[in-house]
């Protein structure tokens, strides 16, 4: 094991909560290696409840469901309402492998859930300080957010993918 992942195990046993975020963060990447998996953009979503379980695994379909709300975000909520019998997410976290977009987050402030924890920042299209912050447009629910947990796993899987897009795009 390296030094920086030492100062991160030694960080998260003092730490209950960060040691929960980066093992559901771990769940949210295997999610996104199955996008990836499936030439989607890789990103996967967690979404807990109560800090007690996951209710929702899911990952980007935009490509493979040919349809622009195949987000995981949007997904993970879906399926936490139709398993949890309701549309208020208010005792729940979502983990996310890439900063949601505009969509993402305008969905996550109207499901009201409580806790946001994403990996990768997205400067092009993030709605929570990337391109915009809308939590700063008065909804009458705003979500904390911990950002840049395991970023650096969530980088390198959409390096890969942009990579091999570019590849495939020069044949």
């Amino acid at each position: 094991m390296d030094e920086k992942n030492v100062a991160v195990t030694a960080e998260a046993e003092f730490d209950p909560q960060a040691a929960m975020d980066a093992a559901y963060m771990g769940l949210a990447l295997e999610e996104a290696k199955k996008a990836l998996e499936k030439d989607e953009v890789p990103v996967g979503a967690i979404l807990v409840w109560e800090g007690k379980g996951v209710v929702a695994r899911t990952h980007n379909t935009r490509e493979s469901g040919k349809n622009a709300l195949g987000h995981a975000e949007i997904s993970a909520i879906d399926a936490a309402c139709k398993t949890l019998g309701g549309w208020r997410l208010h005792k729940a976290t979502l983990y996310v492998t890439l900063e949601p977009c505009l969509m993402c987050t305008g969905a996550i402030l109207s499901a009201r859930i409580k806790r946001v924890v994403y990996g990768a920042p997205d400067p092009k299209a993030g709605g929570m300080g990337g391109l915009c912050d809308l939590r700063e447009a008065g909804f009458p629910h705003t979500p904390e957010v911990v950002a840049g947990v395991g970023e650096e796993k969530c980088k390198a899987l959409l390096d890969e993918f942009f990579v091999r897009l570019r590849e495939r795009k020069k044949k």
